[in-house]
């Protein structure tokens, strides 16, 4: 199995997820998140001024995947989540060692 962290733009997530639960992969946990890639934020303009935001709201996605699945899960997010803009986002891919459902105690591939 596979643990796949997402970093997306907000307004990417109901795309995103849209195009997870078509794959059969509805449970995920999401996130509101802020940070900043290589571009270390961007300089907007209020009343005249500029200031600098550090931070950019992002959307976090976290799922677990079977390793057959791994590619169809990651091509999705990419094609649904690209904007082609600086500040898309990442994914990381993680092993999955194990994973426990807690109300009946199963284990592995089962309890995702």
């Amino acid at each position: 199995m596979k643990r796949i962290d997402a970093i997306i733009r907000p307004s990417r997530l109901p795309f995103v997820r849209e195009a997870l639960e078509e794959l059969g992969y509805g449970g995920m946990t999401v996130a509101e998140v802020k940070g900043h890639g290589k571009q270390r934020g961007i300089t907007e303009q209020w009343r005249g001024r500029e200031y600098k935001v550090e931070y950019l709201s992002k959307a976090w996605i976290l799922i677990v995947v079977n390793d057959q699945d791994l590619q169809k899960v990651v091509n999705a997010i990419v094609e649904n989540a690209r904007t082609g803009e600086i500040g898309d986002g990442k994914i990381f891919i993680s092993d999955v060692l194990d994973v426990i459902r807690v109300r009946t105690n199963e284990r592995g591939p089962a309890a995702v």
